[in-house]
């Protein structure tokens, strides 16, 4: 059996209390197992919930109610009115998580959805989940956002920036770093002993030979051809339009893709419901939801767990293979 997993509150008055509780009633016959880092009183009423002092308690509660490691939140919540006043117990949520993970005491550490804007109102100083993972695990600067579904992979080189300064940043050294972080990681968290990349063209037709950008000519070709002289399995740059149709995925294991929307678009629109954030790149696991806080629907009883159910069980696969890579490298 697997290590539990740490849940965070993420912010409390979005749907991350309510899929946390469907995600709960999907996996408390079958794990993953997890406890819940935040406030007991942020939970649906009608849920049987127990205060645990531990993750080992947790692990043994977990069948009959959501386990809940106390992060007491400032203010009471109003269900789709976020309150800036609880992002201390936000943010603490998150920092328990990663320092249970970085203790070994959890297999892996699982982000229910927080607002950005409303953590910016109280000075959070970071652009989202990717970012302050990177800062809080060591390692600033070389977290990589994938999203990942049974359908797609896909990796964003240029994440929560403009578009505009995402062209403008764009490098060759980026987009190597991004494959060599999406290599490693296919092969030690995802089990794949060869994966295979496929990396997209910034421009309409992939530049079509310069007449539509040179980004192509000047910064992706030479990238993509350093990364096959190291013997990364990469081609590209190959058109967007074209590049995540079903035949075209069947080549590759995860798209390299140059921003935010080129990523996230198709995949979400491939398969929303079990989309999975993965950050790549820190030495824990960390998987969430693809979706946001939808404070527009929280408390109505309709949100969806799918999401925060696919991100808990991947995170326990993922767990499960990086533990057994460890367990496998030579001494």
């Amino acid at each position: 059996m697997t290590q539990p997993l740490a849940l965070t509150m993420g912010d409390p008055a979005g749907i991350g209390p309510e899929i946390t509780v469907g995600a709960w009633r999907a996996l408390r016959a079958t794990g993953p197992a997890f406890a819940f880092l935040g406030d007991a009183s942020c939970l649906p009423r009608d849920v049987p919930v127990e205060i645990v002092d531990d993750v080992a308690s947790a692990a043994a509660c977990f069948a009959r109610a959501i386990p809940v490691l106390q992060s007491p939140l400032f203010t009471p919540v109003l269900p789709g009115s976020p309150d800036e006043a609880n992002a201390p117990a936000v943010i603490d949520s998150i920092s328990r998580a990663v320092g249970l993970a970085r203790a070994g005491s959890v297999g892996a550490v699982v982000t229910n959805p927080i607002s950005k804007a409303v953590l910016r109102k109280a000075g959070f100083p970071h652009p989202g989940h990717t970012e302050f993972l990177g800062e809080l695990c060591g390692v600033p600067g070389q977290e990589v956002m994938m999203l990942a579904s049974p359908m797609l992979r896909v990796v964003p080189v240029t994440v929560h920036v403009s578009l505009r300064e995402a062209l403008d940043t764009l490098t060759g050294e980026a987009i190597e770093a991004a494959a060599r972080v999406t290599v490693a990681a296919l092969r030690r968290d995802f089990g794949l002993s060869n994966p295979r990349l496929a990396v997209a063209g910034l421009n309409p037709h992939a530049g079509e030979s310069g007449l539509m950008g040179r980004e192509e000519i000047e910064l992706i070709a030479p990238a993509i051809a350093r990364l096959k002289a190291e013997g990364v399995d990469v081609f590209g740059p190959v058109p967007p339009d074209t590049m995540f149709t079903l035949a075209a995925r069947a080549r590759y294991d995860a798209a390299l893709c140059m921003y935010h929307d080129q990523a996230l678009i198709p995949l979400k629109t491939l398969d929303m419901e079990n989309g999975v954030n993965v950050t790549l790149g820190l030495p824990i696991v960390r998987t969430s939801p693809d979706h946001g806080t939808a404070f527009d629907i929280a408390g109505k009883g309709v949100a969806q767990p799918g999401s925060l159910i696919a991100a808990l069980r991947l995170a326990g696969t993922l767990a499960h293979n990086r533990a057994s890579s460890l367990q496998e490298r030579p001494e």
